[in-house]
């Protein structure tokens, strides 16, 4: 856990707490964490849990990466897991990891608008990042982890050559798809980072092996320090803690595969990573410069969305929004996001085929890399886009997390209004409508007027009753 203080708009970090919980470890290949993974990642969160309540925190995220993403999502973990830290844990994707891991590193380190190339090597992935000044222009995140491949590789705890052989051969063949992306760009800053690279560093340094940075022999030698030793249960070396000997072995391969296979001379230490990206990213949200909103302008451009179109289904659906926020206890910043974000991207399905374009939309929204998003919120996305016509979709419903299924399907219903009302794509902007709402129900009041000039709109309207009653909800309108 890193925890920062915003001053004079600029963030300093005042804590950093780390537990040893190695969840990779405890991971079977059906997807379920053992009893003794289970009870020490729950215990770290209640720690940490204990520990935002102390100091009263104003805003936290926490983020479950490679291995809650294997994970199978029916056994009841995550639940527990939000329970004993408090608060939400949103699943990134790795590409999404991998982008978080650039916005720590960049703001570790002195500015450059140069090209950097940044490694990441966690317990079940690793991330490869390139990147021009603050831009991620590749990432990519490899099913690579210092405990999982310790754990295939040196399964009896023995150490050998031929054990380091084989792991840097399945390193090496993981590496192949994505290596010309990685290695072909000139004057390149390569940068390391997270525990297995700042060890390396740190008993490189210690040993004498070498005095600062890391190049492909100082690895080599330290594989040989390594080889030393029969068992990992017996490794010690100057520098190394305990708890990351356990695991050196699998890291240390990557590593080397790393460093050679993308032809790195000098691999510079960072200490910023995934946490500090996490951190500077919901600084970016606190200020306005959220990565979401830039994601949502780039889809929309993407799939050629028709501007103007999401601009009148927005405006309508905020219209409605302001007048049952308080009704229907949509207060919550993310719920207007979400509500906004979904009409600027309610169409992006057109791009695949008008026929059914809802679910075509929605199946992009869930299945794209949308840098800024975890996956819960592309869900929750998808879930709107999918509802926004036609039956409400039950499936994306209950995929959601339960503390947010009744706030997704009112929010669906206000979707559903903004977009029939906007059916026309006329320029002429729509009236003043009153809305009201309470637990079941909803009606809409317009100006007679309008009402008797747009009778399709009115057809539309008898329509969505039957629509919404399939739901348990009661639409009027008059």
């Amino acid at each position: 856990m890193i925890v920062g203080e915003r001053r004079h708009g600029q963030l300093t970090v005042i804590d950093r707490i780390r537990e040893t919980v190695r969840l990779a470890e405890g991971l079977s290949d059906e997807g379920d964490l053992s009893p003794d993974a289970r009870a020490r990642a729950l215990r770290c969160l209640s720690i940490f849990g204990e520990r935002l309540r102390d100091m009263h925190a104003a805003s936290v995220r926490a983020a479950g990466t490679s291995t809650i993403r294997r994970a199978r999502e029916d056994t009841g973990f995550m639940a527990e897991a939000e329970a004993a830290l408090g608060h939400p844990i949103e699943i990134i994707s790795g590409i999404e990891e991998a982008r978080l891991i650039y916005n720590g590193v960049m703001h570790s380190l002195p500015r450059n608008d140069g090209l950097r190339l940044v490694l990441d090597i966690g317990g079940g992935s690793s991330e490869l990042i390139l990147g021009q000044g603050a831009k991620p222009l590749a990432l990519e995140s490899l099913h690579l982890g210092c405990v999982a491949m310790t754990e295939r590789f040196f399964p009896d705890g023995r150490i050998t050559r031929k054990a380091f052989d084989k792991a840097r051969v399945a390193a090496r063949l993981e590496l192949r798809p994505v290596k010309a992306f990685f290695r072909d760009a000139e004057s390149v800053e390569a940068i390391g980072t997270s525990g297995t690279i700042i060890s390396a560093e740190r008993v490189a340094s210690t040993l004498g092996i070498a005095d600062k940075d890391l190049t492909l022999a100082t690895v080599e030698a330290l594989i040989e320090r390594v080889l030393d030793f029969d068992t990992i249960e017996s490794l010690a070396l100057r520098g190394l803690s305990e708890r990351r000997a356990q695991v050196w072995p699998g890291g240390l391969s990557i590593l080397a595969e790393l460093i050679g296979v993308l032809r790195i001379d000098t691999l510079c230490v960072s200490d910023g990573a995934l946490r500090e990206g996490l951190l500077y990213d919901l600084l970016g949200r606190l200020q306005h410069e959220d990565a979401r909103e830039r994601t949502v302008r780039a889809m929309a451009a993407r799939y050629n969305v028709d501007q103007r179109q999401a601009q009148r289904v927005s405006s309508t659906a905020r219209m409605l929004l302001q007048q049952c926020t308080e009704a229907w206890q949509l207060t919550s910043s993310l719920t207007e996001s979400m509500l906004i974000w979904a009409s600027d991207l309610h169409e992006i399905g057109l791009d695949i085929s008008h026929d059914g374009y809802q679910r075509h939309g929605a199946y992009v929204a869930e299945n794209a890399d949308m840098p800024g998003f975890p996956r819960a919120e592309q869900r929750f996305l998808a879930f709107l886009i999918a509802s926004q016509r036609h039956e409400i979709d039950s499936d994306y419903m209950r995929a959601l997390p339960q503390a947010w299924r009744v706030s997704a399907l009112r929010l669906a219903l206000l979707l559903r209004l903004a977009v029939l009302l906007n059916r026309s794509r006329n320029e002429v902007e729509i009236p003043q409508i009153a809305f009201t709402v309470d637990d079941r129900s909803l009606e809409l009041q317009f100006d007679t007027e309008w009402l008797q000039s747009n009778p399709l709109t009115v057809a539309d309207l008898d329509r969505e009753k039957d629509h919404l009653d399939s739901v348990g909800y009661v639409l009027a309108f008059r």
